[in-house]
């Protein structure tokens, strides 16, 4: 169905229920039914003319017509799922509003919670107008006048985000993978409120299940509390949740799951120089120092999985740098036969936003990928920010790399064909270790397979990044942190650590007590959520110490005054308040700034993001009618008379709006790399998601090595989120995205003789 009839039919419905409640009385419910139907039938009307000039100009962004991805196209589909929800549930309405089983509190609730979501889209839809008649022709990427991004960042910290993170969770997915987002959002929220007074990663774990359960029941409750977190909390709350996987009793559970490999060793690189040949002229060497930055010399970590146990894997050598990761099992089964070395070595850099997980966490895909690929991969546990940032990740990582050329056949290869893969993060090492490659004059990977990298580490407005604001694994806050972080901007100290005065012992006892306290109350307090909720209780009653577990930890620690939680208790702010507001608050918040000076200069000069003449023409065409009434920088000017965003109840937000220069480092943003270093990097094979708020970062890149004549592929699935690798036993649509990227990696590692003999003869 056509965006154009999909309105059509919604409105028709709309009027059709909102007439029918209309006639029902005065009743409160009756009246709220006709005004979200009222609602409903507005913002369909005011949505479809932004979409449909949005759609008219996407093709203009593509790679190619075989690849018709950008941020523009996923903001409209986006905005189709939820038209296409609302049109469904508006048909159900329809057919069974006159039926005694109607349950008019359920379907109310869903019908406000998908109106205000409606209602956020349609503000981004204005936005992504503003971006397309403001960037220069052809990019994604905000450039020039830093003051369009700064509004934007401001507009998006006063947006009301909590509509998405409540019954509209994951709405714009695959059906099977939102169970699993909602366990996830649960899960997050219950985390953060024990984060502050236990940090345990293993208490907060456990306690944290027993007081789920009115995050489970409440989706108002949760979404309101899921905004409240991704706005407020630090890193290291993202770095201990994100960490969760990493408890031996989780890690051990999904390695259950997986394939069955002959080797999976942690191996330690001391951190002593070598010399490698120059790929120019091998009699001439060049020495690669071990990592310095920061923290100044140290072994590097590198996993080894391999599914055979292939020559060299168990000499000597290679054993006296196997690091122990806990008490020794008795192997049992008789020893496997060597096999002998495999012409392919894979080198993996894994994601987790520079800022937390480690190999043992993509372990069970890694291990599908020594199967499948018959090859030994090499994972690397880079430092991780805040405690060690740019550029020392970096380092690690170019060294591993070097230290595995040279010694590949200790790892059981002969390393003939060489692949560096990694995802989000891990994929911006990818090519930022390809570029340090060529810039040292060692061999190159003879090829990249990068999943959803970041690319662009600037803070810059793009369409895709819009979707930041419903994205329950990326929102922009969380981004913006980790990449702080990264950037060295935010501080290491954990605030409130006490850990070094305690003692171990001490910190076991105080996580035993505190472990059993909360089992105790959370169990109290997830049977009574159940009880209140369904009236067998009532609220004057209730148990103080029930009370003083509802009360989130993470609101204690930000001392922000409670509000009602729900959809009708969101304050919508007016522009002239937030004005007001924002003016009288900037000058007490120096960290908050937004000004031309903090955001920096704009991207460099030799960088082109130019479309085709013809191109140009038409996109400039499209801005003259986007812009002709339009001569203000401000973002809120982009919203037509009348129009209002939600505005969130949270209070002053503590995201870091942090921009540096060193975040236009090559090395660390490398779409923003001259065309002299680019040129240098090898076939690169990009697998993105077109849901994901980092897609205009794999679309720009890909652009650019296009425009330079680089071979590059770009295969972009639909309906899953970032991060989908790491969810690739959940259902059948990541498995299908995780044998993917395997049919990339294989394409590297294949000889490019025995690839062309495979190839189909031409018709």
């Amino acid at each position: 169905m056509d965006l154009r009839t999909m309105t059509q039919s919604l409105v028709t419905l709309a009027e059709d229920n909102m007439a029918f409640f209309s006639s029902q009385g005065p009743g409160e419910t009756a009246r709220r039914l006709s005004n979200v139907f009222a609602g409903v039938r507005e913002q369909a009307l005011g949505l479809e003319p932004a979409l449909g000039s949005l759609l008219s100009v996407a093709h203009l962004f593509d790679l190619d017509p075989e690849t018709p991805a950008n941020g523009y196209r996923s903001l409209v589909h986006t905005a189709r799922c939820c038209l296409a929800h609302l049109l469904h549930k508006s048909r159900y309405v329809a057919s069974n509003r006159r039926s005694i089983f109607f349950r008019t509190s359920h379907n109310l609730a869903e019908l406000e919670a998908y109106l205000a979501a409606l209602t956020q889209l349609r503000a981004l839809a204005y936005y992504a107008q503003r971006l397309l008649a403001t960037n220069r022709p052809g990019g994604l990427f905000f450039e020039g006048d830093e003051g369009l991004t700064a509004d934007f960042l401001r507009e998006y910290v006063t947006l009301h985000k909590g509509c998405f993170y409540g019954r509209c969770l994951g709405f714009q997915f695959t059906p099977s993978i939102r169970p699993f987002l909602q366990t996830i959002s649960i899960g997050l929220v219950s985390f953060g409120e024990h984060y502050k007074r236990n940090e345990s990663g293993l208490g907060v774990t456990a306690s944290s299940l027993f007081t789920s359960g009115r995050f489970a029941i409440d989706p108002e409750l949760r979404g309101a509390e899921f905004e409240r977190i991704t706005q407020n909390l630090d890193v290291h709350f993202w770095k201990a949740f994100w960490n969760i996987t990493e408890i031996e009793v989780l890690s051990s559970l999904a390695n259950m799951a997986s394939a069955t490999v002959r080797v999976s060793r942690l191996i330690s690189l001391p951190p002593e120089a070598f010399e490698m040949p120059l790929t120019s002229d091998p009699k001439l060497t060049v020495t690669i120092s071990p990592p310095l930055a920061h923290t100044g010399p140290g072994p590097v970590l590198i996993r080894l999985i391999s599914y055979d146990l292939r020559e060299g894997q168990d000499s000597e050598e290679l054993n006296s740098m196997v690091k122990s990761e806990g008490p020794r099992i008795l192997e049992l089964r008789p020893r496997p036969q060597q096999t002998s070395r495999s012409r392919s070595l894979v080198v993996h850099f894994h994601g987790g936003g520079f800022v937390a997980q480690t190999s043992k966490s993509h372990e069970p895909y890694l291990k599908s990928w020594a199967q499948e690929l018959g090859a030994p991969i090499i994972s690397i546990d880079y430092s991780l920010a805040p405690e060690a940032p740019f550029p020392r990740a970096l380092e690690e990582c170019f060294f591993a790399y070097c230290w595995a050329v040279k010694h590949c056949a200790l790892l059981g290869s002969t390393g003939e064909r060489i692949c560096l893969a990694g995802d989000s993060a891990g994929g911006n090492l990818c090519f930022t270790v390809a570029l340090r490659a060529a810039a040292y004059g060692v061999r190159v990977p003879d090829g990249i397979m990068a999943a959803y990298p970041a690319t662009m580490l600037q803070s810059a407005a793009s369409p895709s990044r819009l979707l930041s604001l419903m994205d329950p694994l990326l929102p922009l806050s969380v981004l913006s942190k980790c990449v702080s972080a990264y950037a060295g901007a935010e501080t290491e100290e954990h605030p409130n650590s006490d850990e070094k005065a305690l003692g171990m012992m001490g910190l076991v006892r105080r996580d035993t007590s505190l472990l059993l306290r909360d089992l105790r109350l959370g169990a109290s307090s997830w049977l009574n959520s159940f009880l209140e909720f369904s009236g067998q209780k009532s609220q004057k009653t209730s148990a103080p110490t029930v009370e003083s577990m509802r009360r989130s930890v993470s609101e204690a620690a930000l001392a922000q005054p409670e509000g009602p939680v729900g959809t009708d208790s969101l304050k919508i702010l007016t522009l002239k308040d937030l004005n007001l507001k924002s003016s009288s608050e900037t000058s007490e918040t120096p960290e908050m700034s937004l000004s031309v000076e903090t955001l920096g200069p704009s991207t460099p000069s030799d960088v082109n993001f130019f479309l085709r003449p013809e191109d140009a023409r038409e996109e400039a065409e499209a801005k003259e009618g986007l812009s002709a009434n339009d001569g203000s920088s401000r973002v809120s000017n982009a919203f037509p008379e009348g129009f209002h965003p939600r505005r969130t109840s949270q209070g002053a937000t503590q995201m870091p709006l942090y921009s540096s220069p060193i975040v236009k480092n090559p090395f660390m943003s490398p779409l923003l790399a001259p065309d002299n270093m680019l040129k240098t990097l090898p076939p690169v094979h990009i697998v993105a998601c077109a849901l994901d708020p980092m897609l205009d970062d794999s679309v720009m890149f890909a652009r650019r090595l296009r425009a330079l004549g680089q071979p590059v592929t770009l295969r972009v699935v639909e309906d899953l989120p970032h991060g989908f690798l790491s969810l690739a036993s959940l259902c059948r649509e990541t498995r299908q995205a995780a044998e993917l990227c395997v049919e990339r990696i294989r394409l590297i590692l294949t000889p490019p003789a025995a690839a062309a003999a495979a190839a189909p003869p031409p018709l």
